[in-house]
């Protein structure tokens, strides 16, 4: 039998070809956890390869130039001006320019569809460091690459991605992504929102909530009933340019936090689209809206991890120059203990994080666009987005009454972090979701 753990590469090649596998051309020996993937009788095998009985978790010289690059431009572009977009709810138009320059907006895609050739480990890298800065950059990025661009780019046709991924990944157009309804939150399988075929054409009626960057999205994908017997099975996505009759953009919400960040209704009345606007098979948008949404989910996780580093090292400085008692703060052991305990809580995020996101780059790697790593998305989700909401508590609380105004950081964490825990998926639907895969309910 040639399964489990082989010791060798050599050993793994002899037993693939003994058995009858087939090692792709260009098969993937993976440095991370060296890992082997080939094709067997339509189904793929792993094989985990110790070949020097190490596993590896710091980053590549590239990966950590491209986060030195990437705090360089959130500190130099969006840190002066956090809380004058904030206050004014004012979506940064003029940074979006900026953020497709430097490659953000088609992080995940090829360069032959106008993106940056870049895996999820990096994306989660760009995350996390546009939201240590502010959150609400995060999530810009984020809505546009893991969830609108990536629809397309993994279900749509080879037409559809050359009309809108390239000018999505190029930054030239910015994107949105709507599933929730008013009454379909958690619930996201009870969409009301209509689509229904009239001469060779889509006839959408009906509205969504909570879409990120509604109001300023060029293309817009969104999920609708193509028929109501089937249920989950009868959603179909959809494809859908601003300015498209019968399309708008409703109500922008009036937030707690994440503030610079658009967050809208779109309405669809009588929204007519071209046959051609389907997104993958009719009947599965819904199916490929819960794939979307692992890498989603990683996007979140980076969010939270982000925003919890930032909030964590604001109350780093801050105890070391506060002093109470004729000594700075950071002497005492209360503060120490918080300090300590958000340190870890912090690292473990990221570790969750960063698995994720390596689970997803291996997938990609291998050629096995199927590959779900649901379990270890939700994980990173559910558990980097309660860290940072812990966090962002004892920054407060270790800013004391300082962390109660506008003039510390510590308060905009502290209001931006909650979107983590509701966000793509509440923490308990993670919960559920974790539950279904450890019990094979998945």
């Amino acid at each position: 039998m040639c399964d489990g753990v082989v010791a060798h590469e050599a050993q793994i090649l002899s037993c693939v070809q003994t058995t009858g596998g087939e090692v792709p051309t260009g098969a993937a020996r993976l440095s991370a956890h060296k890992l082997l993937w080939y094709k067997r009788d339509a189904s793929w095998n792993q094989f985990a390869l110790f070949l020097r009985g190490d596993v590896e978790f710091s980053l590549t010289d590239e990966q950590q130039q491209l986060r030195r690059t990437v705090r360089a431009f959130a500190e130099g572009e969006i840190l002066p001006h956090v809380m004058e977009w904030d206050e004014a709810s004012h979506f940064p138009t003029e940074i979006i320019p900026k953020l497709a320059e430097m490659g953000f907006l088609g992080v995940i895609f090829p360069e032959k569809y106008g993106g940056a050739g870049m895996g999820y480990i990096e994306y989660a890298i760009i995350i996390e460091e546009l939201s240590r800065v502010d959150g609400s950059m995060g999530i810009i990025v984020a809505a546009h690459n893991s969830l609108c661009t990536n629809h397309i780019y993994k279900f749509g046709t080879e037409e559809q991605k050359k009309k809108y991924v390239v000018p999505l990944a190029q930054g030239k157009k910015l994107g949105c992504w709507s599933l929730t309804e008013p009454e379909a939150g958690s619930d996201a399988g009870g969409t009301r929102t209509s689509a229904l075929k009239k001469d060779g054409r889509w006839l959408i009626n009906g509205s969504k909530t909570f879409t990120t960057n509604g109001h300023y999205a060029d293309v817009c994908v969104a999920m609708a009933v193509t028929d109501p017997a089937k249920k989950s099975h009868g959603i179909s996505a959809f494809i859908i340019e601003k300015g498209t009759p019968g399309f708008r953009p409703g109500k922008k919400e009036n937030k707690l936090g994440l503030r610079a960040s658009d967050t809208s209704e779109v309405v669809f009345s009588d929204c007519e689209v071209p046959a051609e606007n389907l997104l993958g098979k009719e009947g599965e948008g819904f199916v490929n809206s819960l794939q979307i949404l692992d890498g989603g989910r990683i996007s979140i996780a980076s969010l939270g991890l982000g925003m919890a580093q930032g909030a964590y090292e604001a109350s780093v400085r801050y105890a070391k120059q506060r002093k109470q008692f004729g000594k700075a703060i950071a002497e005492f052991q209360a503060i120490q203990f918080k300090l300590a305990d958000m340190a870890m809580e912090i690292e473990a995020a990221r570790l969750l994080t960063y698995q994720a996101a390596w689970l997803a780059d291996q997938a990609i790697a291998a050629g096995n666009y199927d590959t779900r790593f649901t379990r270890e998305s939700s994980m990173a989700k559910l558990y980097a987005g309660e860290v940072a909401v812990r966090v962002a508590n004892e920054a407060v609380q270790i800013h004391g009454g300082y962390g109660f105004i506008k003039d510390y950081p510590a308060e905009k964490f502290y209001r931006d972090v909650k979107l983590c825990t509701i966000g793509e998926g509440t923490s308990e639907i993670q919960r559920l979701v974790i539950a279904r895969q450890v019990l094979g309910k998945g």
